[in-house]
């Protein structure tokens, strides 16, 4: 596989919340950095915050619209959204969608790096009226 196509097949396993495929995909010493900056390492405990995340947003999903690829390191951009499951209601106004870019990082076949940069402002708004 192509660099490109594993992240892809992460971003298909992130997408369909398989998480033992994003596990597989991960490197052992797999880095996530989150939207705000927060930095996990370890792809054991990435296997339980990727768990934890869906419960918490059971729909979350990426959206792909552009592809940049250098080497190793692949760009994507398009959006990231959910519904905050803690919350719901009839309305829907616990759902949020936002713009977002990914960095990711190929290495020995498996995703090194994954880190995302997108805006939580409206999500954290939704976790905070709880």
């Amino acid at each position: 596989m192509t660099d490109k196509e594993i992240v892809l097949a992460f971003v298909k396993a992130i997408n369909d919340h398989d998480v033992n495929k994003i596990y597989d995909l991960m490197t052992d010493d797999h880095t996530f950095i989150d939207g705000s900056g927060g930095k996990h390492s370890g792809r054991s405990d990435m296997k339980k915050g990727w768990q934890n995340y869906y419960q918490m947003f059971p729909d979350y999903s990426i959206e792909i619209t552009d592809i940049l690829e250098s080497d190793s390191l692949i760009g994507l951009f398009g959006y990231a959204s959910g519904t905050y499951k803690i919350k719901n209601n009839k309305t829907n106004s616990n759902f949020w969608k936002t713009t977002a870019a990914w960095k990711a990082i190929v290495e020995d076949q498996k995703i090194k790096l994954w880190q995302v940069y997108c805006d939580y402002t409206s999500l954290m708004e939704k976790i905070k009226k709880d």
